[in-house]
């Protein structure tokens, strides 16, 4: 058993809160920039519209305080409602507070309705123009933390997967270096067949990081079409496609001081790995439809069951996203090469299904375990979960019986098609194929006639 160690790391002091000053009238300016200094926050102005999308473009703000006229002799409001719309496109959750000496109810009204959080008149009064400040930034990060959790439950997580249960001599090496990578901030690559435990791996490392207490973020680069893989990443703006009807933040945002966990990573397109090589070297990049440079701090941790050195020669992987994505590399030994764990896990599997399905089910007849023991299991870990759970739910006592496994496929003789659902078949194909292949996904996809995406989805529902 490894001990995985956290290193603790002293709080900084927290920043200050930014500001971002926006009026035509440097006399105002500097008032407004005195008095914001003397408590305490981080001030930047700009004296036009555009000084202000420039600002807001190169850096991050908790709060926007804005003028509503720029132009001599303009009183209309026009151009600070345009700017309003304009801050509203780069970020809707930066909060934006308008002033005015020729404010009036409409204008007011005009710009709470475009998105304004509130409004100061001209001259001001200092107190409460510091307490709608701290106000609007409070609310701002809250809204920014509510978009930031919503995201989180829409996509898959690892939590709630069992803990790596390991004691035989093939997972020492991986284990070992688990604890001796695992604290550092550098990028794994996790290699080995599907099924064999390659996400547990990737949480083992970011349970032994400094990073532990933030998000362990995970993308399926298998599971995801092409179309939509730049937002996934990236994440973007309300507009920036036909479905895109508010901003939606991305993995790596999401994963902003925690870990990124790209899993089957063979599978980025070929469009997108030079972007994905920019963040990786620079942490910088742009949701989709803005042109606002971010910035963030993640740690990738990758996976594949593919050979990427080939795929580097085949021309479809970038050899220098490989350079960046394998610092270290962890190869997962299959099932087959680690049956001393097969028993341990069979417990646990029997222990958590048992448990789920409320069925008093507590262990294996000896030949049931010894069926266990004798399967070749192709899909390694993942087969061996699924088979526990359908030997739960058909075992009729307290004891799983040989039968209750169906693992009669492993035997020489195959079962005739003409006695098989098609559920059956289709899995017998594309056991088969990815067996043939050497579990090259690529190759077996095209051979059975069908995506990656699509072979990656009959992978899951099978088990394999």
């Amino acid at each position: 058993m490894v001990d995985f160690f956290r290193l603790v790391k002293t709080p900084d002091a927290p920043a200050p809160d930014r500001v971002l000053v926006a009026d035509d009238q440097r006399d105002v300016l500097e008032a407004v920039r005195l008095l914001l200094k003397g408590e305490g926050f981080a001030i930047e102005t700009a004296a036009s519209p555009p000084a202000v999308l420039a600002a807001l473009e190169k850096k991050d703000f908790d709060v926007v305080l804005i003028d509503l006229n720029y132009a001599r002799d303009t009183t209309s409001g026009r151009e600070g409602l345009d700017l309003l719309g304009r801050i509203q496109e780069l970020d809707a959750t930066l909060p934006v507070v308008v002033m005015t000496a020729w404010s009036s109810v409409d204008i007011a009204v005009e710009a709470m309705r475009r998105g304004a959080r509130d409004f100061v008149q001209k001259p001001w009064d200092n107190a409460r123009l510091l307490a709608t400040l701290r106000t609007q930034i409070a609310l701002g990060r809250a809204l920014r933390r509510g978009q930031r959790l919503e995201a989180e439950n829409r996509i898959l997580r690892l939590d709630g997967q069992p803990a790596m249960i390991v004691g035989s001599a093939a997972m020492k090496p991986v284990l070992e270096v688990i604890a001796r990578v695992g604290p550092s901030d550098a990028n794994v690559l996790i290699t080995g067949e599907n099924g064999s435990g390659k996400g547990l791996v990737a949480r083992a490392l970011h349970a032994a990081s400094k990073r532990s207490a933030r998000p362990l973020v995970t993308l399926n680069a298998g599971g995801v079409s092409e179309g939509v893989f730049e937002s996934e990443l990236f994440g973007h703006v309300k507009g920036a496609f036909t479905d895109a009807r508010s901003d939606r933040v991305g993995r790596f945002e999401l994963a902003d001081g925690g870990t990124l966990f790209l899993d089957e990573i063979a599978n980025v397109p070929p469009g997108q790995q030079a972007k994905l090589l920019r963040v990786l070297e620079t942490g910088e990049f742009e949701r989709l439809g803005s042109s606002r440079t971010r910035k963030v701090d993640v740690r990738i941790l990758s996976a594949s069951n593919a050979d990427l050195h080939a795929e580097v020669a085949a021309g479809r992987f970038r050899q220098d996203l490989l350079f960046r994505l394998n610092t270290i590399e962890i190869r997962v030994p299959p099932l087959r090469e680690r049956r001393e764990d097969i028993p341990a896990l069979a417990r646990h599997f029997l222990s958590s299904h048992a448990a789920r399905y409320r069925k008093d089910v507590r262990g294996f007849e000896p030949a049931a375990l010894q069926a266990l023991l004798d399967h070749s299991w192709p899909g390694n870990v993942r087969e061996l979960d699924h088979a526990i759970e359908r030997a739960v739910l058909m075992a009729q006592g307290e004891t799983i019986r040989a039968g209750d496994l169906a693992l009669r496929r492993a035997a020489d003789a195959s079962p005739r098609l003409e006695d098989m659902s098609l559920e059956e078949v289709e899995s017998l194909l594309v056991q088969k194929a990815m067996a043939r292949y050497d579990g090259n996904v690529s190759a077996a996809a095209k051979a059975l006639g069908v995506s990656r995406s699509a072979l990656y989805r009959r992978l899951e529902k099978h088990g394999r």
